[in-house]
């Protein structure tokens, strides 16, 4: 009796998988490394970086930093500037961030003091920031940085009686902004032809996104709270790095985009607390930064977050007018690395969270509830 033969695998279908899986290999691979086309103009980099810098750098004239950076928070909002519409829809649009930058910073400084609300009021703050942002389309890092103002007022050391300067500084730096954007503006209005400005109307899942979004940045510090870091802020801020624009129409590369570029952006960032710069190579550090941000953000935001993260530690740590020796910002950069972990963490639960069709379900029905209710 002859022995039968061992019976071969097919290899039909396990090529099939194998060629499916280089396709999808080779496809994200195309969509992280693809650099795109600007559709701003080139000098908006340049304005944007200038606005910024300039409080830091009369900060550092005086020889007071942490209340140049103060300013210069409330200068960021001349990211939001819209390149469409009339005049006084660019204005009124930079003078609503303005206003949303100085509120959000006011009440982080007020709940600071009483710490049983900073979580309830740190969550309705994340909530308005996400909300205001979507409906009014703002592209990144569309209200980023206003909530990690109010994150930062919510621990930074400052007495009572220091919350109107600390206000009133971020409120000048929003002016200063607001001049910058109307000079801008007109020049943009006279050298280019004006498009008309989008008709803003509510999208579907705005508000249950945001729910979502401003639950989990809020989750993300409270259990960095819980975990006694040393800045739980930052917990929140790499989370709402990564979260923020997850929804169902986007694709799970750009949030590949958002943890590599906050990963190596922490790394930089140690980088360059180890040189020890004195204030003038601090603004300068900024200014180079927000060039590199600008003109990076809408080509390739991943590349973007590598200079967000290292800026948003500088005005932290140097906002913050603590001394930064070589041991303080070894430390430093250990906690961060540990608060960037947990928030890139909660971000990417979030995003799973996000696509869940079982707690969307119920979210919408709030919030039909919510739109009928009150429309």
């Amino acid at each position: 009796m002859s022995a039968s033969r061992p019976s071969t695998p097919p290899t039909g279908w396990i090529k099939q998988v194998v060629m499916h899986i280089k396709r999808l290999i080779n496809g994200e691979l195309t969509h992280l490394l693809t650099v795109n086309r600007s559709r701003r103009p080139w000098h908006m980099p340049i304005i944007a970086a200038i606005a910024i810098s300039f409080p830091v750098f009369v900060g550092a004239y005086f020889g007071d930093l942490p209340s140049g950076i103060k300013a210069s928070l409330g200068a960021m909002v001349i990211l939001n500037l819209p390149f469409t519409g009339s005049l006084p829809h660019r204005l009124v649009t930079v003078m609503s961030w303005g206003f949303a930058m100085s509120l959000c910073f006011a009440l982080g400084l007020i709940a600071q003091q009483i710490p049983i609300v900073r979580l309830p009021v740190f969550t309705l703050i994340a909530f308005g920031i996400v909300v205001f942002g979507r409906h009014y389309r703002q592209p990144p890092p569309a209200g980023l940085f206003i909530m990690m103002a109010s994150a930062i007022a919510l621990f930074i050391p400052l007495p009572l009686t220091q919350i109107l300067p600390a206000t009133g500084l971020v409120m000048l730096g929003s002016g200063f902004a607001l001049v910058m954007g109307l000079l801008y503006s007109l020049f943009l209005l006279i050298t280019r032809e004006t498009v008309p400005a989008p008709i803003y109307t509510y999208e579907p899942d705005t508000i249950s996104e945001s729910i979502i979004v401003a639950g989990f940045v809020s989750l993300a510090l409270l259990i960095a709270v819980m975990l006694e870091m040393s800045n739980p802020y930052w917990a929140a801020v790499s989370c709402f790095i990564i979260i923020q624009g997850i929804h169902l129409r986007t694709m799970w590369i750009k949030q590949l985009h958002r943890l590599l570029g906050t990963l190596i952006g922490v790394v930089l960032a140690g980088w360059m607390l180890s040189w020890g710069l004195p204030i003038w190579g601090v603004a300068v550090a900024i200014l180079a930064m927000m060039l590199c941000i600008e003109s990076l953000v809408d080509r390739h935001y991943g590349m973007a977050v590598i200079f967000i993260t290292p800026l948003t530690l500088f005005i932290a740590e140097y906002g913050s007018g603590l001394p930064l020796s070589t041991h303080v910002y070894q430390e430093v950069m250990r906690a961060r690395l540990l608060d960037t972990a947990l928030g890139c963490m909660v971000g990417l639960s979030g995003g799973v969270v996000m696509h869940s069709t079982n707690l969307r379900v119920p979210l919408r029905r709030i919030e039909k509830w919510l739109l009928t209710r009150f429309s």
